[in-house]
């Protein structure tokens, strides 16, 4: 199942790449940093760099760093709010066609579902610690300063519940705030769940 993954997440991450730059409506270099300012792509390449470390000619390199105690339950917590928030809140937005569609299903629907089943099955004891899980959770923290940071000089906010422009710095906060309880709850919800399996 580790080479499914490291295929499903390169393909939809160097397809989503490929297909913002051939529909681009600003310089490559703005962009290739609008691509990495979005947090389903970051959360996407966590995924796949962590599906890399466990195929066995990674297992003695430095991405053998994402395979530690905590990293699956904390990363099957990003993909499935990526996930979730996609289908509650973005997907009736737009409405993809042709390659984008099957590239924006992979990274919004597919790989969440897959990373969750990948956690039922191999998720250790370990894994189901939350002081094994904590430090992950200033990945999202780190990821809204840079978007508000980011967003202060070029006006470009990746996503409508971070846009300052439109709704002001407290409605964000207040966005970002109910953002971060729901990941402590799907990550609760993991620990729980997981732990009530082993036993």
């Amino acid at each position: 199942m580790d080479s499914i993954g490291f295929c499903l997440g390169w393909f939809a991450i160097i397809g989503q790449f490929i297909l913002m730059l051939q529909n681009r409506q600003t310089a490559v270099l703005e962009t290739i940093i609008r691509f990495f300012s979005f947090f389903t792509i970051l959360t996407n390449i966590l995924v796949a760099l962590y599906f890399t470390s466990r195929l066995p000619m990674f297992e003695k390199t430095s991405l053998a760093n994402f395979y530690k105690k905590g990293s699956l339950t904390a990363l099957t917590v990003f993909i499935l709010v990526v996930g979730l928030v996609y289908q509650i809140i973005l997907r009736s937005t737009w409405h993809p066609t042709g390659l984008q569609k099957i590239v924006d299903e992979l990274l919004h629907s597919v790989i969440p579902i897959f990373v969750l089943g990948y956690w039922f099955l191999f998720a250790e004891n370990s894994d189901l610690k939350f002081k094994n899980c904590k430090n992950w959770l200033c990945f999202p923290l780190l990821y809204f300063v840079y978007v508000i940071a980011r967003g202060h000089f070029s006006n470009f906010y990746p996503y409508p519940f971070v846009d300052i422009l439109a709704l002001g710095y407290y409605q964000v906060c207040i966005n970002f705030l109910f953002v971060s309880l729901f990941f402590l709850f799907v990550m609760g919800t993991l620990l729980l769940i997981g732990k009530a399996l082993k036993k």
